[in-house]
């Protein structure tokens, strides 16, 4: 038997137990951003770390807390160790809270008594994270029944957080606190997706994420319009005005120096994005919600917006009277809330600095502005494609499916830059989640003959990186 198909029979040997555990898992409701959840967020974690210790890793650690003594929902770490001195040592990161449930009455299924339809497992986060977390595990005790050996070819780390859901506050201290067991030569980012199952992908980057909240202030008062009306200033006329500035007629954000420190995509990650079979239509009437045409910055696919070019968007816009009948006013004051997506190599802050500017530029005389933002955002991740950590994920996942993998990136934003600038390592990512899970939305769904080849990935990638040890510590 050759070692691909040792390790594909080491996860079926183990397929009906990690159906069970997962089960048992979902059941637990993590919901970090819900305070009356936290105790089930501190419940999943025991549970992962006593998973963990039945597998047989050598430490297992559950951390609630930083040194400054600011309690934190609990993350988990354990750690396996090569018995080859020279062999590189790898951390895995995904999370173990999960995102609300609301609308409770758009489940067709109650979301934390996971459902088995065919081969779909729905329930509150079967595909983000708990599944992709639990497949790795599932994976390294493949990859040892397939080698025959009582330790993994590299050393494998588990960092699995509990905050991830609520904009991970406390992942910059626990990375901190803890730099020497969290030590490591190499990254690996679970809970990311594939293009579609017929076209296989792996993620090479997210975005970053900034967003601001501007109010405009006029008189102190709503005012009579037929009394004021064109005589003084009306901040939802100028809100409006200045939102509207915020994009030229190229759909290029308009904001000076925006632009300055976007990083090209390579060309070997726009030539296989083009490869892909991007259905416009199908996009805009499915994962769209019924959209009706395509928009956006002039030259670039539509995928390409999504994933390698920055964004401005207005998420939405109050003031004045927007109840039944009439109120003839001009409005004291109008809010707007937006955001932006970033990409490699630019910085939230430096982008919220140059939007404050903007914002002061287009407010007329007569109106008080006011730019508050959401602490310092979340920073833009990019994988180097000629890394020998990400040429090995792309390999192990195209021996576990049998197929070529393409690259494609995320649109959305997590910790993954945080995390690796505190270890200064490269970081590739492993996920074979879907778009159509429904991730962060009723009905909530995962794949299982997918989780089985991404487990089976993972088991392969461990040989793989033992195979090229030498060339991952001399590039990490």
């Amino acid at each position: 038997m050759s070692t691909e198909s040792r390790e594909r029979a080491a996860v079926e040997n183990r397929a009906a137990r990690f159906l069970d555990d997962l089960r048992d898992w979902l059941a637990i409701p993590s919901i970090g951003a819900d305070p009356d959840h936290h105790g089930e967020v501190a419940r999943s974690a025991l549970w992962l770390a006593d998973e963990l210790r039945m597998d047989g890793w050598p430490t297992v650690e559950v951390w609630s807390g930083d040194s400054q003594g600011e309690p934190c929902l609990p993350a988990v770490f354990a750690c396996w160790p090569s018995t080859d001195p020279e062999a590189p040592s790898v951390l895995v990161y995904g999370h173990h809270d999960v995102q609300p449930v609301d609308p409770l009455d758009a489940w067709e299924h109650p979301p934390f008594e996971p459902t088995l339809l065919g081969a779909e497992l729905h329930g509150r986060g079967a595909s983000d994270d708990k599944g992709q977390v639990l497949m790795h595990l599932l994976g390294l005790q493949a990859h040892l029944e397939a080698t025959g050996a009582d330790a993994p070819a590299v050393t494998v780390k588990l960092l699995v957080e509990g905050e991830e859901e609520s904009g991970s506050p406390h992942i910059a201290a626990l990375l901190a606190d803890h730099a020497d067991e969290l030590a490591c030569d190499a990254i690996v980012v679970t809970g990311t997706g594939m293009f579609s199952r017929d076209t296989p992908s792996m993620c090479t980057g997210m975005r970053g994420m900034a967003d601001a909240e501007v109010v405009f202030r006029g008189a102190a008062m709503d005012l009579h319009s037929g009394q004021f009306g064109g005589a003084v200033p009306n901040p939802v006329t100028e809100l409006a005005r200045m939102l509207a500035a915020l994009h030229d007629g190229e759909g290029r954000v308009a904001i000076p120096g925006f632009y300055d420190d976007v990083r090209e995509p390579p060309a070997a990650e726009r030539a296989a994005f083009a490869r892909l079979p991007f259905d416009e239509a199908a996009w805009l009437s499915g994962p769209a919600g019924g959209s009706r045409s395509l928009r956006g910055e002039t030259g670039w696919s539509t995928v390409e917006r999504l994933w390698v070019r920055p964004t401005a968007e207005v998420n939405g816009v109050s003031g004045g009277y927007a109840g039944p009948g009439h109120k003839t006013i001009v409005p004291a004051e109008a809010v707007a809330k937006v955001s932006f997506r970033l990409v490699p190599d630019q910085q939230p802050v430096p982008v919220q600095r140059a939007f404050a500017e903007f914002v002061a530029a287009h407010t007329p005389e007569g109106i008080q502005p006011e730019v508050h933002f959401t602490g310092s955002g979340v920073s833009p991740c990019a994988s180097d494609v000629d890394h020998p950590v990400t040429e090995s994920v792309r390999l192990a996942l195209q021996t576990a499916l049998g197929t070529e993998v393409l690259y494609a990136r995320e649109g959305g934003s997590g910790p993954e830059a945080v995390i690796a600038e505190a270890l200064r390592a490269p970081l590739a990512f492993l996920g074979v989640g879907l778009p159509d899970d429904r991730i962060h939305a009723p009905n909530e769904k995962v794949v299982l003959p997918l989780l089985h080849r991404g487990a089976e990935a993972a088991a392969h990638l461990w040989r793989l990186l033992g195979e090229r040890r030498g060339e991952v510590k001399g590039r990490s």
